[in-house]
This record gives structure tokens, C-alpha cells and sequence, in this order.
């Protein structure tokens, strides 16, 4: 399935957690694992539209890794696959 973000909104593809320590400490799968608040962008919608009809520029483009805002972007699944739809505003810094 292909998806095309409309306006400012992003799809993003969350990383996963990290399953063992910096010492090598495997950490066991449990089901109150937080949500990641980085990822990859996949999409970019075509911009947010002001009141007067002029299209403000998306800031991040697809490749880009991101860091975002925990509660922002909503969960959706396509293909068995988790993904996260964001607004530009949910962005808070590109990850270089």
C-alpha cells in the first residue's frame, strides 16, 4: 500500500528500542515498553497552507532520522507493519 501524507503531516517509521545495554545486558520483551521517539521519515505531505492560500515548505524530507514528541503522532498500522503519522509541528529536531 502507498501512503501520501496530506498538508504538514509526516509518516514516520519508529525505530526500535534498543533490547540490550551499552554493557551487553539483554533486556527481556515486556508489554510496558515505551513508544520510541525517534525514527525515519517515509513521507512528507506537500506543506502547511496558510489562511491567505500560501503552501509553508515542509523542513524535513524522506531519509531524514527525527526525533519527536512522545504523545504527537498517532499509531497506525499498514501491512502488519507500525507506523506513526505526525504533524511537522510534532518535529522537534533532525537527527545528523
Amino acid at each position: 500500500m502507498n501512503i501520501k501524507p496530506i498538508s504538514d503531516h509526516i509518516l514516520i517509521e519508529p525505530m526500535k528500542a534498543e533490547e540490550k545495554t551499552k554493557g551487553g545486558i539483554l533486556l527481556p520483551q515486556t508489554s510496558d515498553k515505551e513508544r520510541q521517539e525517534q525514527g525515519t521519515v517515509i513521507a512528507v505531505g506537500s506543506g502547511k497552507v496558510t489562511a491567505s492560500g500560501k503552501i509553508i515548505p515542509m523542513e524535513v524530507k524522506v531519509g531524514d532520522k527525527v526525533l519527536f514528541t512522545k504523545y504527537g503522532p498517532q499509531e497506525i498500522k499498514i501491512d502488519n507493519k507500525e507506523y506513526l503519522i505526525a504533524s511537522q509541528s510534532d518535529i522537534l529536531a533532525i537527527i545528523e
